[in-house]
């Protein structure tokens, strides 16, 4: 055997054995952890049971949310983040799974209408406490004078009660 063919072997096996490392210790061919039940909660807390009002997916007893406890388990798993988890079910179910909605069709509703109803309360508090500040005098209109009174030729009721005032005067009443 001479000297190049004999490098030549060794170069090869060399190549083989550094071409075997890579493909076994490749993350490609490593097994996936399995997900613990925290990871699996993690993911569940941010959506609702599809079958229970109002009831976290993490916390529902229905044999509907131990399945996708069970399914997100597998999604995460094969790697898939958390938000892709949270799309494949809001893709399936609607987005009513989903703890936020997300900001597109009438649900953008949620996050404008809340500022703009507390903005519309404080201006109408500083309407009124401005109007119940104000003197007297400038509710009527800008001018200082007195508002006029009424005079007994006016109202027949007054006029009734002068004549009554007057006459206890007059008895000394």
């Amino acid at each position: 055997m001479d000297r190049k063919t004999g490098k030549f072997q060794w170069l090869a096996l060399l190549g083989v054995l550094a071409g075997f490392l890579v493909f076994a210790v490749s993350p490609v061919n490593a097994q996936q952890p399995t997900p613990s039940d925290d990871d699996v909660n993690r993911v569940a807390r941010q959506m609702y049971c599809p079958v229970c009002e109002n009831i976290p997916l993490d916390v529902c007893p229905t044999q509907a949310c131990a399945q996708w406890r069970e399914l997100i388990r597998l999604k995460l798993s094969e790697g898939l983040t958390d938000e892709e988890i949270r799309q494949y079910f809001a893709e399936q179910y609607g987005d009513r799974v989903l703890d936020v909605p997300p900001a597109r069709g009438l649900n953008w509703l949620v996050y404008v209408l809340p500022p703009v109803f507390i903005l519309g309360g404080v201006w109408l508090v500083v309407r009124v406490f401005r109007s119940m500040q104000r003197s007297p005098a400038t509710i009527g209109g800008d001018s200082a004078e007195s508002p006029p009174t009424p005079s007994a030729a006016d109202d027949p009721y007054l006029a009734r009660i002068e004549e009554e005032l007057r006459r206890r005067e007059r008895e000394g009443i």
